[in-house]
């Protein structure tokens, strides 16, 4: 049978366990034994089935651990026996039963949380141990921890990637599904950057590795999925909170319904004292009472989200930030590279005083160091090698620019704002006014002081943009805004193109900070403010957010240590299906929570008036914990959302 086959050894085990003891209970009906003999044999089936679970609360009493599930299903079966024996019956079969049954939803929950984990691990399966290396006598297998950064090492097709670099030779298609959740292969060739968890498909690839094992992207994926379980969330720091102070008040409630019915019956005049009928109702309010349905089926349901998360490309770094996630009211986005494909591309020039190529060279090697995605599209439209010889004294300041020294030349790339602050004037035909310009960003640059030209740079936006600022709505978003330190007009195009009617342009990352904590002490906020931005400059807006939402950051380190969420590509969708994901994740752990609680007052309440039995009790308990559990389990699947 399939179940057997994925059973552990120690599951197995206590499955055999369980059919002997079963066959056992069943034999003892027809054995005709009584008396002394017929409590020992019913003893030995419990001892079979029970051991572990007496042995454990034994253990947890000399450790002052007594208010235990252990301890509560040990007090109430050793009970049974003893009003067994008092009655004159010697029929231990609630005893077995129970601890049996009880056995069974333990079977259950553990089969349950193991797959649950195996799913998450084969899900996130994507570092390989070892890499193949070149060396000057050929190639070997070493371990991929033991190789130095810089080293060249080849990927088969078939084979993932164990180290993020950069492609010397080959060219390929890589499926990426596990770092990103996207199906769709990505074409990689001679300098493309590569990075470690993904399958080479097609052709042979020689890497040169950029990062040592333990900081490459498969690693650090691997450690946000291990540690996020650290964070705790309010709703399982309240579990574990109330199972500590609600085992105690059960078994306080427990000893008194054993003891204070009877005592009334000896002081009180026509009140019958049956001790074994109170004593029988208090064990059962104490199998009734084991907490294990919350505590285990709460965090489980937590973990199985964030498993499932991972896989879809979602790095969500606690479960308290899933309860965050899922109150979200206010939505912030950066614009470029987060709504926008931050793929610029140099479209035109604005009053060039020297030659547009002289003024491409003087701005791409300015622009040598900066990972703004517009410094990028300099250097890119710059026909020419940069030399970084040529450069000194480069200062970028955030949402201003960049200023250099290039060829004993100073120099400043930015905005108007930048040139203002260096005693450079822009002239109003360079598109400053931002009215011309027609939403493209207009990059002015200075030498020596003067004013040399501007360049018009142009951006557009994502494919599932809208449709993500549209399922933000449909998911009962209140407001959505974005914030860019481009200028007004660029904002504008954008804003107008994605249906975002409430936008600020021209913002430094300080300003971004202003704008997230006015959104925060909005009086109308119902809940949390939620930032994305693209990780590389907007690091002190994603820290200061309720959530800060790093968008398309694969590999990026400021957006792993700045962001609570990290999207493993750039698809704004991506945001939507982390929002719907955690309010499913909470829905099921307020059913857990509500679902167990109700049915176990339902049955406190009929145990105390001797309506609820032994099977109501083992159901109370096992029954409940298994419904949580299968319920729980229901967290590892990832809503889908609706693209463009």
């Amino acid at each position: 049978m399939k179940f057997t086959k994925d059973l552990t050894g120690d599951q197995k085990r206590t499955l055999i366990r369980i059919l002997i003891a079963a066959c056992a209970l069943i034999a003892l009906h027809f054995i005709p034994v009584s008396g002394w003999p017929r409590i020992l044999l019913y003893a030995a089936a419990y001892a079979l089935i029970g051991y572990d679970i007496v042995w454990e609360a034994v253990h947890g009493i000399l450790h002052g651990e007594v208010l235990d599930e252990c301890f509560l299903m040990t007090a109430a079966t050793l009970g049974a026996f003893v009003l067994a024996v008092y009655d004159g019956s010697f029929d231990g079969t609630e005893a077995v039963a129970v601890m049996l049954f009880y056995q069974i939803g333990e079977l259950f929950q553990d089969v349950a949380v193991e797959r649950s984990r195996s799913s998450i691990t084969e899900l996130m399966d994507i570092r390989p141990d070892t890499a193949v290396l070149e060396t000057d006598s050929g190639t070997t297998t070493v371990d991929a921890a033991s190789v130095a950064v810089g080293s060249v090492i080849l990927v088969s097709p078939g084979e993932r990637i164990p180290l993020d670099g950069y492609v010397l030779e080959g060219e390929s298609s890589l499926d990426t599904s596990a770092l990103t959740g996207e199906s769709r292969p990505r074409r990689v060739s001679a300098g493309s950057e590569v990075l470690s968890g993904c399958v080479n498909q097609t052709g042979l690839l020689r890497i040169l590795t950029t990062k040592a094992f333990g900081e490459s992207t498969a690693s650090r994926v691997l450690d946000l999925i291990e540690n996020a379980s650290a964070r705790k969330s309010g709703s399982e720091a309240f579990i574990s909170r109330f199972a500590r102070i609600y085992t105690p008040v059960v078994c306080a409630c427990a000893l008194a319904l054993a003891l204070l019915p009877p005592l009334a019956g000896l002081l009180i005049p026509g009140v019958t004292a049956d001790f074994p009928m109170w004593i029988y109702r208090a064990l059962t309010f104490l199998v009734i009472s084991c907490p294990c349905a919350l505590v285990v089926s709460i965090p489980l349901t937590f973990f199985a989200c964030l498993g499932g998360a991972g896989h879809a490309g979602i790095l969500i770094k606690g479960s308290n930030l899933l309860e965050a996630l899922s109150k979200a009211d206010t939505v912030l986005f950066d614009k470029t590279g987060t709504l926008t494909r931050g793929r610029f591309t140099v479209t035109g020039f604005i009053d060039p005083s020297v030659d547009t190529n002289e003024l491409l060279e003087l701005a791409a090697h300015a622009e040598c160091a900066s990972l703004h995605p517009i410094a990028a599209a300099l250097r890119e439209a710059y026909v020419g090698d940069i030399d970084r010889t040529r450069v000194s004294d480069v200062r970028e300041i955030g949402g201003y620019g960049v200023t250099a020294v290039v060829d004993g030349k100073s120099v400043a790339v930015g905005s108007e704002r930048l040139l203002s602050s260096v005693g450079t004037a822009v002239p109003k035909t360079s598109g400053a006014d931002d009215e011309d310009d027609k939403g493209h960003t207009v990059v002015h640059i200075a030498v020596n002081g003067f004013y040399s030209g501007s360049v018009v740079i142009s951006d557009g936006v994502k494919d599932n943009a809208r449709s993500a600022v549209e399922g933000l709505r449909e998911n009962g978003v209140r407001r959505i805004m974005m914030l860019t330190g481009d200028n007004a007009s660029a904002a504008k195009q954008t804003a107008g193109a994605l249906g975002i009617t409430e936008y600020r342009s021209e913002l430094l990352p300080e300003d971004k900070v202003n704008e997230t904590e006015s959104a925060m002490a909005d009086p109308a906020r119902r809940g949390s403010v939620i930032f994305v931005g693209d990780g590389i400059n907007d690091a002190p807006v994603l820290t200061r957010a309720d959530v800060g939402i790093a968008m398309g950051a694969l590999g990026t380190d400021a957006a792993i240590e700045a962001a609570d969420v990290v999207l493993m590509d750039d698809d704004p969708l991506k945001v939507v299906q982390a929002i719907r994901l955690s309010r499913r994740c909470m829905r099921i752990v307020y059913e857990n929570i509500v679902f167990s609680i109700f049915v176990k007052a339902a049955c406190l309440l009929l145990s105390a008036v001797g309506v609820a039995d032994m099977g109501a009790a083992v159901f109370a308990d096992v029954g409940v914990m298994v419904i949580c559990v299968l319920n729980a389990a229901r967290a590892l699947r990832v809503p889908a959302v609706k693209n463009a």
